[in-house]
């Protein structure tokens, strides 16, 4: 019963990341640590490996839709993969546990992190939700402004998926959308193939320090790319727009939910 749900769940990861380019990782860690029972930092690792996979297979059908922007994607994508480096091999490490200590309240790195995490997701869902049209054209992507946002945007996503496992799309979508100028559904793309060359490039440079358990890992990516699959499907038929207003409502949900979390659990 217990593995059934968590691959009820792997369909769900992979519906979400093909319908709006995000909430892989940040799905798939806690149906690891809750569900299947791993620990925080092998649950972390294990969903670099779903979403990579699962997101070479959603990469190419958003590729076969021509709704990739390669140029910008890696772009974005060179200091993602630097930034996954700084994250994991050098902030990680140096963190102190503890950063604030008042009588009973005591302030985690985690708590910090993920508390700035929820802000930034708010921020960027507010926008979405704010922002009522959709980008008919990719324009102006040349302007030197542009193009430092995207690199410096770039390695903050990587940094976050050094530090906590996850892929990002929920920061890369409004990203692409607001700075690249990219339509909504050529952001969700393009966020696809940016998040499953983090991810992949985490999974590699992390997996050597834990026992993989590949029966369960591998069962769990195929429910995540089956999916995705679908996922993609549908995004090709809905209009931009509507999956805009979907993407900041789920995000603005997602940041809730980890303060509820962190402060109410």
């Amino acid at each position: 019963m217990k593995e059934f749900a968590a691959y009820g769940a792997s369909l769900a990861i992979g519906l979400s990341l093909g319908l709006i380019g995000a909430g892989g990782s940040i799905l798939t860690i806690p149906v690891f640590v809750y569900i299947l029972q791993k620990d925080p930092l092998s649950s972390g690792i294990y969903s670099m490996f779903v979403v990579g996979v699962s997101g070479v297979v959603g990469s190419i059908q958003s590729i076969l839709n021509k709704l990739v922007d390669f140029k910008v994607a890696f772009l974005f994508a060179i200091p993602s993969v630097l930034g996954v480096v700084v994250g994991r091999k050098l902030i990680l490490p140096a963190e102190p546990g503890q950063l604030l200590d008042i009588g009973p309240f005591v302030l985690s790195k985690e708590i910090l992190f993920m508390l700035c995490l929820a802000m930034l997701m708010s921020f960027a869902a507010a926008k979405m939700l704010k922002d009522g049209s959709d980008h008919e054209v990719n324009h102006e992507t040349e302007k030197p402004l542009q193009i430092v946002m995207l690199l410096l945007l770039g390695l903050l996503v990587g940094i976050i998926t050094g530090i906590m496992g996850i892929g990002g799309g929920f920061l890369v979508v409004p990203a692409l959308y607001f700075w690249a100028k990219l339509p909504m559904k050529t952001a969700i793309g393009t966020t696809l193939l940016i998040i499953t060359i983090n991810s992949l490039f985490s999974f590699l440079t992390s997996y050597t320090s834990m026992i993989v358990d590949w029966d369960l890992l591998i069962k769990f990516s195929l429910g995540a790319i089956l999916g995705i699959l679908i996922g993609t499907k549908l995004s090709a038929r809905i209009p931009g727009h509507h999956l805009k207003k979907a993407f900041g409502w789920f995000v603005l949900t997602i940041s809730f939910y980890i303060i509820y979390k962190q402060f109410f659990v």
